[in-house]
Formats: C-alpha cells, sequence, structure tokens
C-alpha cells in the first residue's frame, strides 16, 4: 500500500522522486466532498502539525503573491517551506513547477494552496454580481458560481475570494459592483447560493473551489464611499444589515473569511477581538479559516493604531488571523514572538490546523497534483455548457427600466438601426472589475451581438458618439456625425455608461452622472425624432433621469461579461423577455444619496404630498422618492395580482401563517416574474424599517396563464434585533406586502399573538 502524505511526513523520507511518484499515483483519484469538513480526520493533521518545526509552521500561514515570472527570493522561500499559499498564479502550466518545488524539495514536503480574486467567473466572464443579483435567480446564480470553479479549478486554483457579501447603500463606492445590492435578505440569499456554487455544485470534488466570505464585516459602509475610508456605525447597524450574509455564508458552509480594511467600534477589523472572537467565531459560529485582506498587517501602523510591524503582528494573530496576505510580517515577525513568549504557541498551531484542513478538503494532502491537469484545462475553459449557462445569467441580470409605446422588442419592420455611443464597440468594458483571466478577444461587443444575431435582414451602421476619457469630456465633434448617422436609420441604440476601470476597488465616483458628454449626445439623439433605446453598461447605478427622459426605452444591462452583447441582442429582438429586477434604488438626483427602500419610520413623512409640506423628512428642490425603486423592472408582457389573500388573521408564536396572491400574465409574451414579499412591523420597541423584504419567488407564465403563489410567514420572519441587541418578537400587528417591487405592491394585515 502507498503512503499517504502524512505518513511519508512522519517517516521524513528524504528521497524526493519517490514522494512524488507516491502523490502522483494518488492524482486520479475522487475525494469526499467539500460539503463536510467535519467528515474528515484530523489525524493526519495532527501528526503533520507535530513533525513540523516553528519556522514551518508559520511557513504555513504565509500567502504570497506572484505576478509574472517568481523572483529567486520566493523561490528560496517555497523551496525552505516558509510558503503556505500563493496568489496571482493560473494556469497549469505556471502553477505545476512551483508545487513541484514545493512539495519535492521543502522539508515539509506541503503542497501549496493556489488562491485567485474569481469573483464574477475565470475565463468565461460572467456578470458582474450586482448584476447577478438583479436576476433574483439563486439557481441561476449557483450555477455561474459553479462555472466559475470548474473553470479555475482546472487551471489549478484551489481558493477563490468571493462571494463579497458586504451590504451597502452607497452608489459612489466603487466596490458596489462586487456586492448584491442595499438589502440583507437579499444578499444573504444570494451568499448562500453563491458559497453552494463554489464549493459544492460540480459532481467531481476536484471541480469545485473552497469560498471566501468578505469582508467581514462593515467595509460597505465606507465613509461617503471612499474605499478604505473608516466610518463608525452602530452595533445595531452592524447586526441587522452587516451580519446576516455572513451568517447566511457560513450556515452554507464557507470555508473561509477575509477580514475588512475598514473598522468597527474605531478598531480596524484585522486588530478586532471582540469582531473577530465573540461574533464571528462565538455568536456566528464560523470554525475555518480566517484571513487579512491585502497587506492590512501593515495597514494598522498606517491607521495609528499599531506602533510598529512586531505590534501590528500581534494584534493580528490575537484577533484570530490564520493567514497574512502578502505582507510576509508573520514569517518575519512571529518566531520571535513566539520564542520570548509574547504569542502562544497554542495560536499559531490553531492557525496551521485550518490551513491544513483547507489542503486537506480539496485533496492537497493526499494528491497535490490533483488539479494539475492540462488537458482538462484546455477543455473546460471557455467550453459551449459554460458559455450557455453564463449568457443563461446575463440575459436575467438585464433590467428594463423602461418601455414606452412598447418600443421593444424590436419590431419586423424595422429596416434600420443606428448603433451609437462610447460603449457600442467595446469589448474589455463588458468584461467589468476583477475579470480574472477573461480576455477581450473572447467577448461579444453589443455591436457584434445585435449584427451576428439580424445578419442581413437589418441594415446597421455606427457612429461612437463621444468618447470617454478618463476625467475629461472629450468627443464633442463627434456628435454632429452621430446625429446624421441617427438620422438615416429606422431606430437608434445608444451605448452608454462607463469604462471597466471607473468601478470595482477603488473606483469611487463624486459624481453619478454619466462621465463625459453622454448626456449631451443623448438629448442631441433624441431631438432627432427617432426612436432611442439606451443601453447602460455600468458598475453601479448612475442617475439615469437625464438618460431616461431623452430614451424612449431604457435597459441597464450592467457590465454583463463574455456574452454580454448575444444575451442583449436576445433581449432586445423579443426572443427572450427581460426579468431583471433592481437589487439597488437608482436615484433621481444624486444628493439623494444614501437613498434605499428600507428607511427606519420617522416621525415626519417622506412624501411632501401634493401641497408640497415643508415639515417633511424630504429635500426642498427635489422630489423624494428615486427615479427607479429597488425591485423594480420591466416586463415585455403584463402581470395582474390579486389581492392576497391570508390563512388565519392571527398568527401564533411559533406557528405560521400562509400569505396567498395569484399572479396573471395579462400580456402576449411568455415571462418570468420576480414575486416579492415585504413585513412591516407596525408598533415596536425599536424603530423598524417602514418594510423589509422577507420572501421572494419566481414565475414563468405564458400568455393568459395564472398561478398562486404562497408565502409561509414564520416567527422568524417577524423578529428583529431588539433594545438589548439580541433578536426578539414582539406580539402585535403587521402589514404584509407582496408585488412586483417595493412600491408596487398589495397589502393586508395580521397579529402576531400568543
Amino acid at each position: 500500500m502507498k503512503k499517504s502524505l502524512p505518513s511519508l511526513l512522519l517517516a521524513k523520507i528524504s528521497n524526493a522522486l519517490l514522494v512524488s511518484l507516491a502523490f502522483a499515483a494518488l492524482s486520479s483519484a475522487l475525494l469526499p466532498s467539500f460539503a463536510s469538513a467535519e467528515a474528515e480526520t484530523n489525524s493526519d493533521i495532527e501528526r503533520i502539525l507535530e513533525s513540523l518545526s516553528l519556522e514551518e509552521k508559520i511557513g504555513q500561514m504565509n500567502l504570497i503573491a506572484i505576478e509574472g515570472e517568481p523572483s529567486e527570493q520566493q523561490l528560496a522561500l517555497i523551496r525552505e517551506g516558509k510558503v503556505g499559499s500563493i496568489i496571482k498564479v493560473n494556469g497549469v502550466a505556471n502553477i505545476h513547477p512551483l508545487q513541484k518545488l514545493a512539495v519535492e524539495q521543502s522539508p515539509s514536503g506541503l503542497p501549496i494552496l493556489f488562491q485567485e480574486d474569481i469573483i464574477h467567473g475565470y475565463k468565461t466572464i460572467a456578470p458582474i454580481p450586482l448584476a447577478e443579483a438583479a436576476s433574483w435567480d439563486l439557481s441561476a446564480i449557483r450555477a455561474s458560481a459553479a462555472v466559475a470553479a470548474r473553470e479555475a479549478a482546472a487551471a489549478g486554483i484551489h481558493l477563490t475570494y468571493a462571494p463579497m457579501v458586504d451590504v451597502t447603500r452607497e452608489p459612489r463606492w466603487g466596490r458596489i459592483l462586487e456586492t448584491s445590492g442595499e438589502d440583507p435578505f437579499l444578499s444573504a440569499e444570494i451568499a448562500k447560493a453563491r458559497v453552494l456554487g463554489f464549493q459544492q455544485s460540480n459532481k467531481h470534488p476536484h471541480q469545485n473551489l473552497l469560498a471566501c466570505a468578505k469582508h467581514f464585516a462593515g467595509y460597505g459602509a465606507a465613509l461617503a464611499g471612499r474605499d478604505y475610508s473608516i466610518q463608525d456605525f452602530s452595533e445595531r447597524e452592524l447586526r441587522e444589515l452587516h451580519l446576516p450574509p455572513f451568517q447566511a455564508a457560513i450556515d452554507a458552509g464557507v470555508s473561509s473569511v477575509m477580514g475588512a480594511y475598514t473598522a468597527y467600534d474605531g478598531i480596524p477589523a484585522t486588530a478586532n477581538q471582540h469582531l473577530m472572537k465573540d461574533i464571528l467565531r462565538n455568536e456566528l459560529g464560523f470554525d475555518g479559516l480566517l484571513m487579512t485582506d491585502w497587506e492590512t498587517i501593515p495597514n494598522l501602523i498606517k491607521a495609528g493604531v499599531a506602533a510598529d510591524d512586531k505590534q501590528a503582528v500581534q494584534m493580528a494573530i490575537n484577533s484570530g488571523f490564520d493567514i497574512d496576505m502578502v505582507s510576509s510580517l508573520y514569517l518575519n515577525e512571529l518566531p520571535a514572538l513566539v520564542r520570548e513568549g509574547t504569542v502562544s504557541e497554542a495560536l499559531i498551531d490553531n492557525a496551521v490546523r485550518q490551513v491544513l484542513r483547507l489542503k486537506q478538503r480539496v485533496g492537497l494532502l493526499d494528491s497535490p497534483y490533483l488539479y494539475l491537469d492540462e488537458k482538462r484545462e484546455k477543455k473546460e475553459l471557455l467550453s459551449k455548457r459554460n458559455w450557455r449557462s453564463t449568457k443563461d445569467i446575463a440575459r436575467k441580470s438585464m433590467v428594463l427600466l423602461k418601455n414606452n409605446d412598447n418600443i421593444l422588442p424590436i419590431k419586423k419592420d424595422v429596416k434600420s438601426i443606428a448603433i451609437i455611443g462610447p460603449l457600442a464597440k467595446s469589448k474589455v468594458d463588458l468584461l467589468g472589475w476583477w475579470a480574472a483571466q477573461g480576455e477581450e478577444k473572447d467577448v461579444i461587443s453589443i455591436y457584434d451581438g445585435l449584427t451576428k444575431f439580424y445578419g442581413n435582414k437589418i441594415d446597421f451602421s455606427y457612429a461612437p458618439g463621444v468618447t470617454i476619457d478618463k476625467f475629461k469630456a472629450s468627443g464633442g465633434e463627434l456628435i454632429a456625425e452621430a446625429v446624421e448617422v441617427a438620422k438615416k436609420a429606422d431606430l437608434v441604440i445608444l451605448a452608454l455608461g462607463e469604462q471597466h476601470w471607473m468601478s470595482g476597488e477603488g473606483g469611487g465616483t463624486a459624481s453619478l452622472h454619466l462621465p463625459g458628454l453622454q448626456e449631451e449626445l443623448a438629448q442631441r439623439i433624441a431631438q432627432v425624432g427617432k426612436p432611442v433605446i439606451s443601453v447602460i453598461v455600468s458598475g453601479r447605478p448612475y442617475v439615469l433621469t437625464d438618460i431616461a427622459t431623452h430614451s424612449t426605452a431604457l435597459l441597464q444591462a450592467w457590465m454583463p461579461g463574455s456574452t454580454g452583447g448575444e444575451a442583449l441582442a436576445e433581449l432586445l429582438s423579443g426572443e427572450h423577455n427581460p426579468s431583471g429586477k433592481l437589487p439597488v434604488t437608482f436615484p433621481y438626483h444624486q444628493g439623494q444619496v444614501p437613498i434605499f427602500y428600507s428607511y427606519k419610520k420617522s416621525s415626519h413623512s417622506f412624501d411632501a404630498g401634493p401641497d408640497n409640506n415643508r415639515y417633511t423628512a424630504t429635500f426642498r428642490d427635489v422630489q423624494s422618492s428615486p427615479l427607479y425603486p429597488f425591485g423594480y423592472g420591466l416586463s415585455y408582457t403584463n402581470y395582474e395580482y390579486s389581492d392576497i389573500s391570508l390563512s388565519d388573521t392571527n398568527m401564533k408564536r411559533d406557528g405560521k401563517i400562509t400569505a396567498s396572491v395569484t399572479v396573471k400574465n395579462t400580456g402576449k409574451q411568455k415571462g418570468r416574474e420576480v414575486v416579492q414579499l415585504y413585513i412591516r412591523d407596525k408598533v415596536a420597541s425599536v424603530t423598524r424599517p417602514i418594510k423589509l423584504l422577507k420572501s421572494f419567488s419566481s414565475v414563468t407564465l405564458s400568455p393568459g396563464k395564472k398561478k398562486r403563489i404562497d408565502f409561509d410567514i414564520t416567527e422568524d420572519m417577524l423578529s428583529f434585533i431588539g433594545a438589548d441587541l439580541k433578536r426578539t418578537v414582539e406580539t402585535g400587528d403587521f402589514i404584509v406586502y407582496v408585488g412586483t417591487s417595493s412600491v408596487d405592491l398589495k397589502q393586508v394585515e395580521f397579529a402576531l399573538v400568543d
């Protein structure tokens, strides 16, 4: 019988060739599912731990970045067993020699865990996460994560820094594109779907990825949307808004969690023992690996809470961080701290157990070359099934915001279309930020998608209209040319938005108007008098008030990924019916920000009313309502909702009642409707939101068909964080709302009784 890696370690076999052959013999073995770490035995891990020197243990806690060719210093660290994980190395050909070096030349022979930012696809790039959230389709979101896992795992990657589960109400923040929007319930449901998609959805475990929920906690509250800026927020906000998606990810079995750049209660996350130990570990029940974000240990010095590297490392290890990302401060400082007795070696051992457990879960301790199969890599990347699945979520993510005169879908009598705008032929901008190994050459642009779909059935023309030159408004001379092109067409498609680098990490913006002269372009094109369909490519909600005014139809396409042009063509043509719903509020004016659907009730109304009452919680110079509310999205068909019926108007504790509506497709096209349920607590011991999303359900109906949708309302759905900051439920009256968006709702009341 061939020995496993732990046995080889205990025997201290020095012959690297024999070790390599033993590993290779196991490379085709199927592994246990990622779903249950507890099912894996820890005896091998304990034997490995006993065999490691202090320096080798700390090496397992060291995550380095290799961008391009590895340096001699990096190769030496791997050879010495001082690297446990690597980021920014992709592809079997690049990973294999580094893994071979660790396995066959380091003293411990321990393999490396390869990690990467795989946020919305690896090679076949999916829509940005905010866009996927607009699908409200949990199965499609899970399938999208499974595609990313298959491709990345085939390329030798073991762990992804996703899902990002931060909740935000700040469209100025560049990283809103990585979130699932403004609502904690929707974000929690999507967090669960993405964790399961990454970790459990493919047939063989070595086709899956370890997931990492980030950033714990409150990163989405960055001050004024400026990345990394610290904003204090209450414990109530932490518990009501920021923790639910993390709890959902943990309940789904997420393998690791990443700390935030920012702080909670004035203490940076990397040094926050209360946040990481009391809340993450003890309250939320997380028992997996905790890692820092990029260089957040030295950031403690920059933030002024640590005097030097030694103190920063002590803070991080005492807060429970198992892996140091990139800074190498664990490697440099921990040995001395342990030897002088400042840091317990038991803390080191616990951290190394977490690292080894992940390596065990992906099979590396038995077969370190399992993921390194170039034939599988070539077959999997950009495969037809991955393309189909990605295009499905791209179609479902796009949100129809306006459709005057039913101009969409494009009618069969349209003979000529002018495609105008700076995003019309762009490919890289459809990929968005964090596009992993996606390449511009593989993207279907808006122009290419439409011309390919229609062939010679429609005569297409093109003009860029304007250019987007960083922060400058340029390309004014192109507007006149675009106007002339528009005059010759039956219909105009305006492809507007932002370049891919304008959103994403570090992509904060003070202005929420489309960059450059795009609003002027829309105005001038509208003056031509032809129907105008505006398509917005962006990673955030922009103020589209002016664009909507000058558009016959308006479609939010987000940054839709590799298949974006094809998906868009299939929607505009009517081959598929739009079904996306906004996961975030679109402001009418940027001065409304932050604006979201679930404001807490106050003593004064949010609506000035027809008499323009100034004594309200509104601005005097702009409407109080958004341009497009949370949950909003149109269809090519129409849906009729019945009144809500309740199984009982009184609900007992520990019981449930059922709210039912019948939804009918009264239009002429088959469609998918997202039916949303919200609840308001009329009177509570703490101020509660005017309404909160508590459930949703999708229904697909052919013309004339109808279906009854039942929602079970349970006591848990009525619970909230009470005055003592503990979850509680209080008897009293509630309003349940069901409808097509957060503002278009039927309602009925019921009571919770003892």
